[in-house]
């Protein structure tokens, strides 16, 4: 069953504080229940700075690179190296400064024709990487749908209450099946395709850590907790309910 909690703190600073603390015992949690964890990173601007902390020697030296791996909720169909890439971002605000495998980071890949191929390729992956048949061969022999079950989930949320890649109308909140859809409209900020796990995948993770800054997001949460039903309405975050931990963390100020 589903628990949620709130964490409200003044500034970014000491919400990326208290974030990284959550990612650290979260991690090391899961290691010695299975040997490795697995994390799913947001994008955007607001957990840049948790992921500048985490690489800092003092958050550093807490988590265990080794056996954890990092994966991405969305991407835009940019490349890599570009400045509103969310791999770019995470890669030069923790991945160059830590010592961490490389097959440990699992990039959304992006540099094929197009976003559908780099769904099916990063699906691909995800299912190789949990042991899971492929999704044709599931359909074929009327096997149940399975989802991954992420140890750790990192989610921002946008001014008009998206989070990933899932938008206010979009077709995705209604999928059943896939892992990774492709958002072929150019969408968001900046307005380009993009590839987003679906709602199923996020919401089968133990723990997931909305982490808000603003005043204009901070009315959405507040929606979204005080009036639930008329939320799922209008916003794609509402939709995430997790069979884990569900913790906002909010800053008053960015």
């Amino acid at each position: 069953m589903m628990k949620t909690l709130v964490q409200q703190l003044k500034n970014i600073e000491q919400s990326s504080i208290f974030v990284v603390d959550q990612i650290v015992e979260i991690a090391n949690s899961a290691i010695l229940d299975k040997g490795f964890c697995t994390i799913v990173l947001a994008g955007g601007r607001t957990p840049q700075r948790t992921y500048e902390l985490l690489g800092e020697p003092s958050g550093a030296e807490k988590m265990p690179w080794q056996q954890s791996h990092f994966f991405w909720g969305d991407e835009r169909w940019l490349t890599s190296t570009h400045p509103d890439s969310n791999f770019s971002m995470a890669y030069k605000a923790l991945f160059s400064k830590v010592h961490i495998p490389p097959r440990n980071i699992h990039q959304i890949p992006t540099g094929h024709e197009t976003p559908e191929t780099g769904a099916e390729m990063y699906e691909k992956h995800l299912r190789d990487f949990f042991h899971s048949k492929p999704l044709t061969e599931t359909i074929r022999t009327s096997e149940n749908v399975t989802f991954p079950s992420f140890d750790l989930v990192l989610l921002g949320m946008g001014t008009d209450g998206h989070t990933a890649s899932l938008f206010p109308g979009s077709d995705f909140l209604d999928e059943k099946k896939k892992w990774v859809s492709a958002v072929k409209e150019s969408t968001g900020s900046p307005p380009v395709p993009r590839i987003t796990l679906t709602l199923p995948v996020l919401n089968q993770a133990k723990n997931i850590i909305f982490l808000l800054s603003g005043n204009s997001k901070g009315e959405i949460f507040k929606t979204i907790v005080d009036r639930p039903e008329e939320a799922e309405r209008l916003y794609p975050a509402a939709h995430v309910k997790p069979r884990g931990n569900l913790l906002w963390v909010v800053a008053e100020k960015d």
